[in-house]
């Protein structure tokens, strides 16, 4: 089955409907419930397979960003990045601004690619983060309330709302989300360490500056999956903001939940004992896997794994083996975690999903 969305912006780039015309005409089709079927995929779900093609066939994936469409994108988005980092280097930074909107009313606006975007995205939000740096200087204190100037972390969301208002890039709607939390949090933290006249707040309060942390990470949670809900077919914009916002949000997840779980320490890095630290990962890894595997989001789980690695890889080091060995068992451990869950993740979900309420299964997305 073909993606909707890719015919009418191939329609679009063909002048055969304007994009403006593409993005109305999106939401009625699929509400009329049209899809799209090609010829040889008809032909082929037809044709008897023999045992062979059965062992060898891939299952479909369910969840497909729409952020790569092809080589020409990539070599776009080589491009971009180029020409931009050459800009940057030889020019004031005010020069910078007015070739990412260039860039991006051709790119984006008019030829729609998908990859392009999420580069001037990523450009736009630190060309926003350097500009607010250069004005409002960082308070060297990593652990003070004050550490990040208030106009930094107000610019972010809204650059990143505005860009998306313009050019409907789902990545700048989910940095706008993300910075929103951000500036929230920040602003909430200012002003508890102001009214207990506190300016370490967070450096002396760490288990309940993570639990504050971990309440802004299940919001930012509850609003990807929001946006989940609304698409459980992955077909609209929906479900690439999702993809985004849940990118983001696991590593917050973990790591919140980490420094309540162990009272912020790790967060200093001091030396809390690694079979401690490990325990808390691997616990907590697990159960994001689970809820990956519920709501069908390998970018929530893949999120994950890295700290797994990092926390395995101390355990080998503090048991004095040697560099090479620990390095490459913690390859070895990480890299059978994620083939197990890459080969098994469809026969795992499906297993997951029987064991939920009906009720509740019938609203994600179904096992293929």
């Amino acid at each position: 089955m073909a993606d909707l969305r890719l015919v009418l912006d191939e329609a679009a780039q063909a002048a055969l409907i304007s994009p403006e015309t593409s993005e109305k005409l999106l939401p009625f089709l699929m509400d009329r419930g049209v899809i799209v079927k090609e010829g040889f995929e008809a032909a082929q779900s037809q044709r008897p397979h023999t045992l062979a093609e059965e062992l060898l066939s891939v299952e479909p994936d369910t969840e497909t960003p729409r952020f790569v469409r092809g080589f020409h994108d990539i070599l776009i988005t080589i491009g971009v990045v180029i020409l931009l980092s050459g800009l940057w280097g030889i020019a004031s930074l005010y020069v910078v601004l007015p070739a990412i909107i260039l860039l991006s009313e051709v790119l984006v606006r008019r030829q729609r690619l998908a990859l392009p975007a999420v580069a001037l995205t990523v450009a736009l939000f630190v060309w926003t983060a350097n500009l607010m740096v250069m004005w409002f200087p960082i308070n060297p204190d990593f652990l003070a309330a004050s550490h990040f100037p208030i106009p930094l972390l107000a610019a972010l969301p809204v650059a990143s709302g505005l860009y998306y208002l313009r050019y409907r890039v789902p990545l700048s709607f989910a940095l706008a989300v993300m910075a929103a939390f951000v500036f929230a949090v920040n602003l909430f933290i200012r002003v508890v360490a102001y009214l207990g006249d506190d300016p370490s707040f967070p450096l002396n309060n760490l288990r309940l500056f993570s639990v504050i942390l971990l309440i802004s990470a299940l919001c930012l949670f509850a609003i990807a999956l929001y946006f989940d809900l609304r698409d459980v077919r992955r077909q609209t914009l929906r479900s690439d903001i999702a993809f985004w916002l849940h990118l983001g949000t696991a590593p917050a997840l973990l790591y919140s939940v980490l420094g309540v779980w162990i009272g912020g320490i790790s967060l200093l890095g001091q030396d809390h004992g690694y079979s401690t630290w490990l325990s808390a990962v691997v616990v907590t890894v697990a159960a994001m896997m689970l809820i990956g595997l519920i709501i069908d989001r390998r970018a929530f789980v893949t999120a994950g794994l890295m700290s797994l690695g990092v926390a395995i890889y101390g355990v080998f080091k503090q048991g004095n083996a040697g560099v090479d060995t620990y390095f490459y068992l913690t390859l070895l451990i990480v890299g059978v975690i994620v083939l197990v869950i890459g080969i098994g993740w469809v026969p795992l979900r499906r297993l997951t999903l029987r064991l939920l309420p009906h009720s509740l299964s019938e609203r994600l997305p179904r096992a293929l």
